[in-house]
């Protein structure tokens, strides 16, 4: 998992992810990359990032991934992330093309779903939650005495 404060340098992370499927002789490296695009007039994307909970949530797709050859790369931004730059790229490295194809998918769809990732809209410099295009973590919320 690689973290990062602000927009991601892409190329450096892709060449790095490509020399270890070089190093391991794997054939197939696919990946995802997540652009920020101007919409409703934002300036930016804001994130704030649970890390311990997304590293479970990182571990558990390793080990899927594992389970049928393949390792799964993984690097997010915090903080902001102006409009036209990266904020997300994934990664699937397999000896074979198909699970590489169907595993990063999944991921990409997983992630969107369960990752504990929290996205913000800059507009005039504010931070505003995006309610409307975030999704209610599984079994979150206030615990009660019952």
């Amino acid at each position: 998992m690689q973290i990062y404060d602000g927009s991601l340098d892409v190329c450096a992370i892709f060449n790095q992810w490509h020399k270890e499927s070089v190093s391991q002789n794997c054939g197939a490296l696919i990946t995802f990359v997540g652009i920020v695009r101007g919409e409703d007039g934002i300036e930016a994307l804001s994130f704030d990032i649970y890390e311990p909970l997304l590293q479970k949530w990182l571990n558990s797709w390793q080990d899927i991934a594992k389970s049928q050859n393949a390792k799964v790369f993984f690097a997010h931004s915090k903080g902001d992330v102006k409009v036209g730059e990266s904020s997300y790229i994934a990664g699937v490295l397999s000896p074979k093309r198909k699970v590489a194809l169907r595993l990063i998918n999944e991921f990409v769809e997983d992630f969107k779903a369960n990752a504990p990732i929290w996205k913000y809209d800059v507009k005039n410099g504010v931070r505003i939650y995006a309610k409307e295009r975030s999704q209610k973590l599984p079994n979150a919320g206030i615990l009660s005495k019952d």
